[in-house]
């Protein structure tokens, strides 16, 4: 199986969100169950192009016409994990910005060009893909581009297209002139048809209405964005595409992430020596300028500060709880009203709350594997990793019953219970779950068999791969 994994961001070379861990992490499981993968991403300016020995690729230059004119870009290549072989588009007009992506007038072209340049570079190789794994909508013209322009060549005769979607907010959306840049008939722009959206072109749309396959990052996702209240606008095109909306959970990085060989925590531990766990809440405390009692609950969050991880709900909770025996850390960083407003409640309570106003990877792991309860009440979450990571380090999730978190924490009212989980965004079912917290944290044998059947279950990629690997043979009969 030849596979064409096409994305903005890939892990270790440039990251801003969960796309970069899955396109850093799914096609090297791909490769592990026999599949020949190739990456393909932007050479963006602020990709270390010397600690990741990228090199030129001889004989895959060319240009690309956006708008008449002619842009030329170089291809550059490595190898990931010593296994995939890794090409990077480099355009420095384009991507040399000092950012992943930008508000510039031109992000549209930034992005036809290194499309069509991916499909070039492939015609000059002469590798022909089974299955082009698109993602987003930075990867979305592939399949139409496939079907309208480059249906002469027979290289990509027998190729399909799967586009995955991530997060089904950011759709790519452009003046209309941007169809015409990208190389496709002034005609295909009309009310309604397959590039249009509210007089605008939406790049995200022209991918599902021409891709073979639609897959997103958690079951229930699949079902909700075909709903108004989560499709953004796009219910509709999904629901017209059947049955080729497909919910694939992501993985993990069991390596990255694994208490037992963590490196950036203080104490490893497994579930049979849980007891070292403690000693990670301990240092947590210490290093957070908190009171060292790790008999209180400590509750930790891991986030971007943004609207929609639900932040209001847990301040609400916290300002009427306040006075309960609990501890709280928070790292993220982002919106400055969520950063303002737990601040404020940091210098009120300095003894029970302590925040981070920063990303750092060190602290993430600590949280995670010191902290008793991980919040993530999110309006609405895609699939979601915190929570599978915290479940992996025996810290016990709540969570709003939504999108992947819906399929990977089930509430402790349930037989199997490994989390705790409500199901509408308001005070009372967040409540209702910190109550249940409260009550399992005075019982230590039935807490610790929730955090055994959490830490049981299995995250790693290599499930979610067979499970890719089965629809990209679907698509192939």
């Amino acid at each position: 199986m030849k596979v064409c994994f096409i994305t903005s961001e890939c892990v270790p070379y440039v990251k801003t969100g969960g796309l970069a861990d899955v396109s850093g992490s799914l096609p090297e499981a791909l490769n592990k169950n026999n599949a020949e993968v190739k990456i393909f991403l932007p050479l963006y300016d602020t990709i270390d192009r010397i600690k990741h020995e990228i090199n030129p690729a001889e004989g895959l230059s060319d240009s690309v016409s956006i708008g008449g004119i002619n842009h030329s870009y170089n291809v550059f290549h490595t190898r990931h994990a010593n296994v995939l072989d890794v090409f990077f588009i480099d355009c420095p007009e384009y991507f040399n910005r000092g950012v992943v992506y930008t508000g510039d007038e031109d992000e549209n072209e930034r992005y036809i060009l290194f499309q069509h340049a991916v499909l070039k570079s492939l015609q000059k190789m002469k590798w022909a893909p089974d299955v082009f794994h698109c993602n987003d909508w930075q990867s979305a013209l592939i399949p139409p581009l496939l079907k309208l322009q480059y249906s002469w060549d027979a290289l990509f005769q027998k190729s399909k297209t799967l586009l995955s979607i991530h997060n089904i907010g950011y759709q790519g959306i452009f003046p209309e002139d941007s169809v015409v840049k990208a190389g496709f008939e002034s005609s295909l722009f009309v009310l309604g048809g397959p590039f249009e959206f509210n007089r605008f072109a939406n790049f995200l749309k022209a991918g599902i209405y021409y891709s073979d396959v639609i897959s997103t990052v958690s079951p229930t996702y699949a079902k909700e964005i075909q709903t108004p209240e989560f499709g953004s606008g796009l219910d509709g095109v999904l629901r017209s595409r059947g049955g080729n909306v497909y919910g694939i959970l992501n993985g993990i990085d069991t390596n990255d992430w694994n208490p037992e060989k963590d490196k950036l925590i203080k104490r490893n531990y497994s579930f049979i020596t849980l007891k070292n766990k403690y000693e990670n809440k301990k240092h947590l405390l210490e290093i957070s300028g908190l009171e060292t009692d790790i008999n209180i609950p400590l509750f930790g969050i891991v986030s971007r500060l943004a609207w929609q991880k639900g932040f209001e709900l847990i301040l609400e909770l916290i300002e009427k709880r306040i006075d309960e025996k609990f501890k709280l850390v928070v790292l993220g960083a982002g919106e400055k009203k969520y950063e303002d407003a737990f601040l404020e409640l940091m210098n009120e309570y300095p003894d029970k709350v302590k925040i981070y106003i920063e990303y750092n990877n060190s602290i993430a792991h600590l949280i995670t594997a010191g902290s008793d309860f991980f919040f993530m009440p999110s309006r609405y979450e895609p699939c979601g990793l915190n929570q599978m990571y915290s479940l992996n380090y025996g810290t016990l999730p709540i969570v709003r019953n939504v999108g992947g978190l819906a399929d990977t924490v089930i509430d402790v009212d349930n037989k199997n219970g490994n989390g705790f989980s409500f199901n509408e965004f308001e005070l009372e079912g967040i409540e209702s779950s910190f109550d249940k917290a409260l009550m399992l944290y005075k019982n230590n044998n039935k807490m610790k068999t929730v955090i055994k059947r959490g830490m049981s279950s299995d995250f790693s990629w290599d499930k979610s791969a067979k499970e890719y690997l089965d629809l990209y043979s679907k698509l192939s009969i």
